[in-house]
This record gives structure tokens, C-alpha cells and sequence, in this order.
């Protein structure tokens, strides 16, 4: 038997850290469903190179998980997610702050449908603050965290590295927070929802 065997996850996100996080929690044994968007789906899906027609990210990023198409702005849409919701332990999304609530998908919403529910939202500058509206990607979070600054001789202009550190990092420190959140919930029975910020983590490696 796998560690997370029997745990369903719901992945609401879209490209790296979120298709990490939910990658590592599926090689566990997690059920992992990719919940995408009718038309585009995960934008990791049209990154190159390709083969036979598929990106290589998204099928490396995605192996061990199931997919489906669903439009969470309709009614029917949030009907079939709540749904889904009710027979699922945990919710992991990376939209913009404010959005989710605006979809009626938010974590209070989704724990009056399951009150047992692990909820996991990834952002880049957190859910409140001057910076909340802001999108951003690996690079913005390495510069503002001064990471970047690390990188390369002080002579000459950062480098850019060729992983992406911060949404790696944000990726795994989600993956350990649903995984304390899960135990916590077996210990206690109770649900818990947990902010991830990819600017948090990086000041720290400049010390490690």
C-alpha cells in the first residue's frame, strides 16, 4: 500500500509549481485529478519541444495523474466540482487572489460542501497585501527575494538560472504543508487551508 493511497487531490492550477506539488503527491499513491479549463487547459500543455503532438513538460509534469474538462464558471460547472469536492480530500489552486471567491470555490465555500477538506492555495505574493494583484513567474520572485543578486560575479549582470528554484521550492513547501495538513487532519479531525507564497521560501536559501 502507498503512503496517500485512498487520497483524492483536485489540482486547480496551471504550469510548474502547482503541476509539481500535485506530481509529487501522485507519486505517493495520491488519486490526482487535473481539473482544466474546456478550451486551453494546463498552459504546460502548448510549451515545447513536443512529441507526437504533446508537450514533453506537461507529459512529464502530469504522468500519474487523471484529467478532465470542466468550466467552473458555470453553474454547472461549480455544480459538478462541488460534486467532486464531497468525495475528495484535498483542493490545490493557484489563481490570483480574489478569484476562487469570485467563482464561489474559495475555501470556506468548498468546506460547507466538505468540512474535512485540505485546502491549498499557491501564490506568488501571498492573499493579502500591496502586492497580492500582482502576476508573476520564477524570475520575479528570485529578483525580489535577492536570490538573483546571488547568482554570478558582482561584476556583471545576475544570471539566470536554468531551473526554476522558486517555483520548484514553492512546489515541494506545498506538497509538505498537505501532507502535515493531512496528518493533522487524522490527528485532530479537522480541516485546515494553507497559503503558500513563492517569495517566502527564497530569502532563506540565501543562508543555507
Amino acid at each position: 500500500m502507498e503512503t496517500l493511497e485512498g487520497v483524492r487531490v483536485l489540482d486547480l492550477t496551471r504550469l510548474l509549481p502547482g503541476d509539481y506539488c500535485t506530481l509529487l503527491l501522485g507519486d505517493m499513491g495520491a488519486e490526482v485529478i487535473k481539473v482544466e479549463e474546456p478550451e486551453l487547459g494546463d498552459y504546460i500543455r502548448w510549451v515545447p519541444p513536443f512529441i507526437e503532438g504533446q508537450s514533453v513538460f506537461h507529459l512529464m509534469l502530469n504522468r500519474n495523474k487523471r484529467s478532465m474538462r470542466l468550466n467552473i464558471k458555470t453553474r454547472r460547472g461549480r455544480e459538478v466540482f462541488s460534486k467532486l469536492v464531497g468525495r475528495s480530500d484535498v483542493v490545490v489552486e493557484g489563481f490570483r487572489p480574489g478569484v476562487v471567491k469570485r467563482l464561489g470555490i474559495d475555501y470556506k465555500s468548498v468546506n460547507r460542501v466538505n468540512p474535512s477538506i485540505v485546502y491549498c492555495s499557491m501564490s506568488g505574493y501571498g492573499q493579502d497585501g500591496p502586492y497580492k494583484e500582482r502576476a508573476g513567474h520564477d524570475i520575479n520572485y528570485m529578483s525580489y527575494s535577492g536570490v538573483l543578486s546571488l547568482i554570478g560575479s558582482s561584476n556583471d549582470a545576475p544570471l539566470i538560472p536554468g531551473v526554476q528554484i522558486a517555483d520548484l521550492t514553492t512546489a515541494m513547501m506545498a506538497a509538505m504543508a498537505i501532507l502535515a495538513a493531512l496528518l493533522a487532519r487524522e490527528r485532530m479531525e479537522t480541516s485546515k487551508a494553507w497559503q503558500l507564497v513563492a517569495r517566502w521560501w527564497l530569502p532563506m536559501l540565501q543562508h543555507l
